[in-house]
């Protein structure tokens, strides 16, 4: 599903996921249920906005995209803040007008994409925020976006990283 600055995203998502829950059919004119939520917004945002708008959202679905997980609140977390610390990085080096995210999960792992960034993935060094991002993921990776840009993915792992 995807949402955008203009359209309410409680208003789709509560009617898939009332769906999934009842066991039939997402209602006319909606796609399938899915395991994942998608996100854009628009270049009148700050960067600061962007990271509010984007971890309020998305914030607001993930408990339901998490049902059942183990350590799902624990996971909720984690997600939100690599999610946060994503979007900041990729707000404030932005290559795309709209600054676009997904996040899926698939029963191991909450996968996060955000995109399109100017530049590769700067150092931990250079961006002490993913630091955290390094130490909640099992794996970070870029790559060339439609817009010619880095699209950023993470997997967040449902059972923690061994130590």
């Amino acid at each position: 599903m995807t949402i955008s600055d203009a359209m309410s995203p409680l208003w789709v998502s509560s009617l898939q996921t009332a769906a999934a829950r009842q066991g039939t059919a997402a209602p006319q004119g909606l796609p399938d249920v899915e395991n994942s939520i998608e996100f854009r917004l628009g270049p009148e945002r700050t960067p600061v906005q962007s990271m509010r708008r984007a971890r309020g959202f998305v914030a607001k679905v993930v408990p339901a995209l998490l049902a059942g997980a183990p350590n799902a609140k624990v996971v909720e977390e984690a997600a939100l803040a690599v999610l946060t610390e994503l979007v900041d990085v990729t707000a404030r080096h932005r290559a795309s007008i709209d600054l676009s995210g997904r996040v899926s999960y698939d029963g191991d792992h909450v996968l996060i994409t955000v995109g399109e960034m100017d530049q590769p993935l700067p150092s931990s060094e250079e961006e002490p925020g993913l630091f955290l991002v390094h130490r909640l993921t099992d794996e970070i990776g870029q790559y060339r976006g439609d817009e010619a840009g880095y699209v950023t993915w993470v997997s967040v792992p449902v059972r923690p990283k061994v130590q």
